[in-house]
């Protein structure tokens, strides 16, 4: 990025809108002036100016929730920012997943027949949620604690069940097992920080072979 295209405000700063490189989930949005926009591109993690108490401040500094940046760019207009990140923890001061957690109108349900795949978004970005709240008692949380082997342990089992319900012929076993085991594959490409988009493109790219 060439800090000499962007263009600031009168006031020297330009809006930051920090987006989880993974689920796709609007994170927070933020100003940067010149100096903190030198220092995300240096550092690689996300550093803002705070309009309130005027001076620089790193994201993460002191929670440890910082955000590592995947990819920066501005827009048409170069006076906005999209700063792609992978979160280490919760982005809002509050400990949730993203400052945008108060709904002010409903999102189409997943059983709407023009978006059949929606509930993976949805599962997907519930994961993401886990992931960096923790929240104590979940089961997502409990996978995440335990780690990678843990995760790769129940994919392992998941898949195992898959394929014993399969040989049973039976419709029910199967579904509820397709479903466990897409779960913990969610879980495991969310521990990768590997985009389920990622493996959409593999699957559309081989389509056109």
């Amino acid at each position: 990025m060439n800090i000499a295209n962007v263009k600031f405000n009168e006031d020297g700063l330009i809006p930051a809108i920090v987006q989880d490189v993974v689920s796709k989930e609007v994170l927070t949005l933020a100003y940067m002036n010149a100096d903190s926009l030198r220092k995300s591109i240096d550092t690689r993690e996300t550093w803002f100016y705070s309009r309130s108490r005027q001076e620089l401040w790193h994201k993460g500094a002191t929670s440890g929730h910082t955000q590592e940046i995947a990819s920066m760019a501005y827009d048409c207009d170069a006076d906005a920012i999209v700063v792609k990140v992978i979160p280490k923890g919760p982005a809002c001061h509050t400990g949730a997943y993203s400052c945008f957690h108060e709904q002010m109108i409903g999102e189409e349900k997943s059983s709407s027949t023009s978006h059949r795949f929606a509930i993976l978004n949805e599962l997907e970005d519930v994961i993401a949620q886990r992931e960096a709240e923790m929240p104590e008692g979940a089961y997502t949380t409990y996978l995440f604690d335990k780690g990678i082997d843990k995760i790769l342990k129940k994919v392992g089992e998941e898949a195992g069940e898959v394929i014993i319900a399969a040989k049973n012929r039976d419709h029910d076993e199967l579904k509820w097992e397709v479903a466990d085991l897409l779960y913990h594959l969610l879980v495991l490409l969310r521990e990768q920080k590997l985009p389920l988009d990622d493996v959409l493109a593999v699957l559309a790219e081989r389509h056109k072979k």
